[in-house]
């Protein structure tokens, strides 16, 4: 998903629904476009809504106030002044590595679609209820054994040679088994209205390379504890010699660590763009029958985009050097831990074990019906969708969304305006791209059609493998099509927003529409530092570090000037050092140049939605309610939709893999904004105080 920024770390769920182009997550015109921009910046000035005749689902006006801590003072830590006592009295439900607004609004999500699909389940011909109701039967999956998977163990372990190898390779990814490489089908970021291959590094069952490469006794525990997995793995496969079986796969993937790229690299849309015809990675990468892969996979094309070319060079070499017993055996764990769930519980507890417990600190497993839930939702998401926007996404949301929407891009062009780093120039095309946006709310405007797939009652194994292979068919067939516009990437249960950069798209799920990011019955402040600060959030992310890189049309180009972008780098450089300085985990910090883009867009966006709020009082003062100022009420509103406690071992996984900050930096970043000062007044001495040359005043 080169291009995408997400709001939020995405689900597991998340991710299987996929996204076609490119796209970024919250937890993607000419004179005509630029005339457009002015238009709305003069004419979306209204309120965000009529406030509502109920009552706020949190206090008497939106927000938490027992949640809040005020023998903290705001400007040590403002975190932890809105949201302290709700941390400190709040436990981590067993099932989960983390807690927190998100959590809260996800679990609302998969209770209502529960519902839905307990009510399908007694339905014949219901595909949903069929499926549904085939995860939900572990007695028969436990009476069935390994019966169902038997037959494509034994393939792998009959492979005898390398060109076999990358044959049973494209049949696995085909079925949603994780090989060396990842593969798949998207849009071409220097030609956005076509599809195009695009291959990148894999290969590793823990989450990042510095799990296998960083000296740290943390990460050497994890270590042990995968290569322990692996090995009762096999061992539960009836395998024989696990424990020498496993650290031969342990050694292979840690050579492939040494030769992958950081995940700072992978995320520069300009490193990871290398289109070459197919016939040259042959010759840079011939320990691998890529054509015959491609061909396998259904792609027999002549040009693909390679993300990290030094890795996949790497990893094919490690390929043709490696025994092929360690590739079988790498294979065979891969199938066993990808259909786990599906098979006897001793394999299902085993990778929870490993990857929940381990890798996230989580005591306990979900709850079969959860789980049956997010099957379900990834396997035949619009279908579930239709009955769940039916039932849970009142019009008058995306109405209010509508407006809120038009406010936030013009306070975004009133501050691109009003900019001293950019030139005239680029401004004229900053305003066209804004009013190129297309904004999403809440739900697609088509489904998908599953006719294609079949779920079969008490077959939760087949069902599993082919909703994969639907999928990869699915994602494939996009090769050759105009550009599907229609498609999101997220389903509209999910809670998360994310920006797509190829499609010049912001787009916000139904689910997120909820307190505490939006309440019709709020004060206005407060929904505008929730879910408005989460729009600016999403439509800056086209302007962070690497959003910033596409134009109006969602291609990969250079559309400001040499001296633009290195005025800049200069100012972001110091977003970056004031992240990299915190350390949530003893030893371990944040990466600032990882996290650079969700916090350029945390300040970017909250910036917008302040200004909007301010827009939208038509020169009148803001009331004072409970005591609290509209600008007091706005950065409480933005604080409390960040509060999350997490186990030590998740934060840590985070810190390594995930985009985004820890959530108490992200509360925090207010201590770049002049009106945070004004409104809470920390001093000098104050721990988040900064004097105003070091406030961070990009956007």
């Amino acid at each position: 998903m080169q291009g995408s920024r997400y709001l939020a770390l995405m689900s597991t769920v998340a991710i299987a629904a996929g996204l076609a182009g490119t796209g970024a997550v919250l937890a993607r015109g000419g004179q005509t476009a630029a005339g457009r921009a002015h238009t709305v910046a003069k004419a979306a000035t209204g309120p965000v809504q009529p406030r509502g005749e109920g009552k706020p689902q949190m206090g008497t006006f939106g927000v938490d106030l027992a949640g809040m801590d005020k023998s903290v003072l705001p400007g040590d830590d403002f975190y932890g002044y809105v949201d302290g006592t709700w941390a400190s009295t709040t436990q981590i439900p067993a099932d989960k590595s983390t807690y927190g607004a998100f959590d809260v609004l996800a679990d609302l999500s998969e209770t209502r679609t529960h519902d839905i699909l307990e009510n399908q389940k007694v339905d014949p011909s219901s595909k949903i209820g069929i499926a549904y109701a085939a995860y939900s039967d572990v007695p028969a999956i436990e009476a069935k054994g390994l019966a169902p998977i038997r037959p494509w163990l034994d393939r792998v372990k009959a492979v005898a040679n390398k060109g076999a190898y990358a044959m049973i390779a494209a049949e696995a990814d085909r079925d949603g088994v994780s090989i060396p490489f990842g593969v798949g089908v998207g849009q071409d970021s220097k030609e956005p209205e076509t599809y195009i291959v695009n291959i990148r590094q894999s290969g590793l069952g823990m989450p990042d390379r510095d799990y296998y490469l960083k000296d740290d006794p943390k990460l050497a525990q994890t270590r042990a504890a995968y290569q322990a997995h692996i090995a009762r793995m096999m061992t539960l496969a009836g395998e024989p010699d696990a424990d020498s079986r496993a650290k031969a796969i342990v050694d292979f993937e840690t050579r492939i660590a040494q030769v992958s790229w950081t995940r700072v690299d992978s995320r520069d849309a300009d490193q990871t763009y290398n289109k070459m015809p197919v016939a040259q990675l042959v010759q840079a990468a011939p320990g691998f029958d890529f054509p015959a892969y491609l061909k396998g996979i259904g792609t027999p094309v002549d040009t693909v985009i390679v993300a990290q070319p030094s890795a996949v060079t790497g990893i094919a070499k490690l390929i043709a050097d490696a025994p092929i017993a360690v590739l079988r055996d790498q294979l065979l764990l891969r199938s066993l831990e990808s259909y786990a769930d599906v098979l006897p519980t001793a394999f299902d507890k085993e990778r929870f074990a490993f990857y929940g417990t381990v890798l996230s600190g989580t005591p306990e497993q979900e709850v079969r019906w959860k789980r049956a839930v997010q099957f379900t939702n990834g396997a035949l998401s619009d279908d579930v969708s239709k009955l769940y926007v039916a039932q849970y996404f009142p019009p008058a949301t995306k109405a209010a969304m509508d407006t809120l929407v038009k406010n936030i891009i013009a306070a975004m062009n009133g501050r691109i305006e009003h900019l001293s780093w950019m030139a005239p120039e680029t401004k004229v095309k900053a305003h066209a791209k804004l009013a190129a946006f297309t904004p999403k709310i809440g739900y697609p405007t088509r489904w998908k059609d599953y006719s294609a797939l079949t779920m079969t009652p008490g077959d939760a194994y087949g069902n599993h493998l082919r909703a994969a292979r639907w999928s990869h068919e699915y994602n494939i067939a996009h090769l050759g099509k105009p550009l599907q516009r229609w498609e999101w990437g997220m389903t509209p249960m999910t809670v998360n927003a994310y920006a797509n950069f190829g499609m010049v798209e912001i787009v916000f799920p139904a689910a997120i529409l909820q307190p505490p990011f939006f309440d019709p019955n709020a004060d206005p402040a407060v929904n505008y530092g929730g879910i408005g600060a989460v729009i600016g959030h999403e439509m800056s992310h086209h302007f962070d570090d690497q959003g910033a890189k596409y134009d109006l049309h969602g291609r990969l180009t250079q559309w400001w000037t040499d001296a633009d972008v290195a005025r800049f780098k200069v100012l972001e450089a110091k977003l970056v050092a004031e992240y990299d300085q915190y350390e949530p985990v003893p030893g371990h910090k944040v990466n600032g140049q990882l996290t650079l883009g969700e916090n350029s867009a945390d300040l970017a966006g909250l910036n917008a939605a302040y200004d909007a709020y301010h827009r939208s009082l038509g020169g009148k003062p803001a009331p004072v309610i409970g005591g609290l100022t509209g600008d007091q009420r706005f950065y409480l509103g933005w604080a409390q939709v960040w509060r999350r406690n997490s186990r030590e071992a998740s934060e840590l996984n985070r810190l390594l893999t995930d985009p985004h900050s820890p959530n108490q930096y992200r509360a925090d970043i207010v201590r770049n904004m002049d009106p945070w000062y004004a409104a809470f007044k920390p001093t000098p001495t104050s721990k988040l105080y900064l004097t105003p040359d070091q406030r961070v005043r990009v956007w």
